[in-house]
């Protein structure tokens, strides 16, 4: 299967004519990235997502005193943009970079408002909806030790994809921390 054969059947996904997708290739273009790859910097105009046919992103915002905030991963088979800077269009107040090599497909955010995609944006914005209400509990009503249960029953991918410094970061702990409760974990099997 080609690439763009790969964007085509996800925005099928959403109800849309495969032939629709297939009008607009002319304007995606295929993308290769070695591990710290930018896609989009950090203040930037956002113009493009970018559907993951293999490897990781994650979106970091970098803080003057060097402070590195990681917002979000994003896997194989997803569509990365930042939905914030493209509803509200303003500059990006994170950089899309990627953690490992990656192949993706850069598409034009301005297809989504074409009638044809509406279906696929509306399903896009719903998904972020339910998924940013699923992350903003899993931090919030949950401890260190179930927000990393979660992710090995729920995102398995995460915990062999990610190093321990980024899932730390990311469930609000230290590395250090993280190390603990995956030997405690390990000792109760």
């Amino acid at each position: 299967m080609d690439t763009f054969t790969e964007v085509v059947n996800f925005f099928s996904g959403f109800g849309i004519p495969s032939q629709v997708v297939k009008s607009q290739l002319s304007q995606f273009r295929s993308i290769s990235l070695s591990a710290a790859g930018v896609l989009l910097v950090q203040g930037a105009e956002q113009d493009y997502g970018y559907f993951i046919v293999s490897g990781t992103l994650r979106a970091c915002h970098y803080g003057e005193s060097g402070l590195e905030r990681c917002k979000e991963f994003y896997f194989e088979g997803e569509l990365c943009f930042l939905y914030s800077s493209w509803l509200q269009g303003v500059t990006a107040q994170y950089q899309i970079e990627a953690i490992a090599e990656a192949e993706v497909v850069r598409i034009p955010l301005s297809l989504l408002a074409l009638p044809q995609l509406l279906p696929a944006k509306v399903a896009l914005l719903q998904q972020q909806l339910i998924f940013k209400e699923q992350k903003e509990a899993l931090l919030l009503l949950n401890t260190p030790e179930q927000r990393y249960r979660h992710l090995q029953q729920y995102w398995p991918h995460w915990v062999t994809k990610l190093n321990n410094i980024q899932i730390a970061s990311y469930i609000g702990i230290n590395p250090v921390s993280l190390s603990r409760l995956k030997a405690r974990i390990k000792s109760e099997k």
